[in-house]
């Protein structure tokens, strides 16, 4: 019960603040996931770092992926040109160069799992500055991918421990069934109807492409995840939200979800 306590209450408060920092302003919603950025970008380079073999500077390497958000929300928002990027560059480029100085054994491990970390993490998260910005200032549209995202976990989750008998994916995620994911797609499908009638910047069949689109983005990200933690033999990415694990086990979803949507608003709006 305890354990089921501290489930609830770190989860509502995580739900609380994602919905809070996109409604209330740019400003909350750069603060806010900044923060979430760099945690989760810390939690992927310590679960990968290991010692004579993969030494990614934790610290610097995570605010080098808060430089691509930060960049990014300046860009998008109005604040700076594209020229504000030149400063990421300039990082990405040194943390190659450095590596000529540090004489390790294996330095091609070190540029491999830094680019890795950037590109699973810090590029989703700061691929969502774009879709809060996809036609002005569209916080709505951001706030339903992650409710439409919500629903498929839940609906998944549901009607597979009450249904599950067909799994796919076991030798990544063993818990998956196909019966948890068609769960989540009709509990998004019916989640995407209701948004629908409140929020008028799609119509009805572009929802419901957005649910398909945002289910099957949704499971690869998660079985992305899976796959990394399974080849480094660990349960959690963290244990920074009791009961649920780590940030990145929380926004694994996104890592796929982000580009995809992305690329499906801007057919409709560009």
């Amino acid at each position: 019960m305890n354990e089921m306590l501290k489930r609830a209450i770190s989860g509502f408060i995580y739900v609380g603040l994602i919905v809070t920092s996109i409604l209330v302003h740019p400003l909350a919603f750069a603060f806010v996931f900044g923060i979430l950025t760099y945690c989760a970008l810390h939690e992927f380079y310590k679960i990968t770092y290991r010692p004579s073999d993969i030494e990614v500077p934790i610290s610097l390497a995570s605010m080098g992926g808060l430089l691509l958000f930060v960049s990014t929300f300046l860009f998008k928002s109005g604040f700076s040109s594209p020229l504000i990027f030149s400063y990421y560059a300039i990082f990405v480029i040194w943390m190659f160069i450095r590596e000529l100085f540090l004489k390790k054994s294996n330095p091609i491990h070190n540029w491999a799992y830094f680019i890795l970390g950037q590109v699973m993490v810090a590029l989703p998260m700061s691929l969502l500055i774009f879709i809060l910005f996809v036609d002005g200032y569209q916080p709505m549209l951001l706030l339903s991918i992650f409710i439409l995202t919500w629903l498929n976990d839940t609906g998944a989750y549901l009607i597979g421990v009450k249904f599950g008998r067909h799994r796919f994916f076991e030798h990544i995620s063993p818990k998956k069934t196909w019966e948890g994911f068609f769960g989540g797609i009709f509990f998004s499908l019916t989640g995407g109807f209701i948004l629908s009638l409140f929020i008028a910047e799609l119509s009805i069949f572009q929802w419901l492409a957005l649910c398909f689109i945002t289910v099957l983005a949704a499971t690869l990200g998660d079985l992305t995840e899976s796959l990394l933690k399974r080849t480094l033999n660990i349960k959690d990415s963290g244990n920074l939200l009791p009961g649920h694990g780590g940030l990145l086990d929380r926004l694994d979803s996104m890592l796929l979800v982000s580009p995809f949507v992305l690329i499906f608003f801007l057919y409709i709006f560009v």
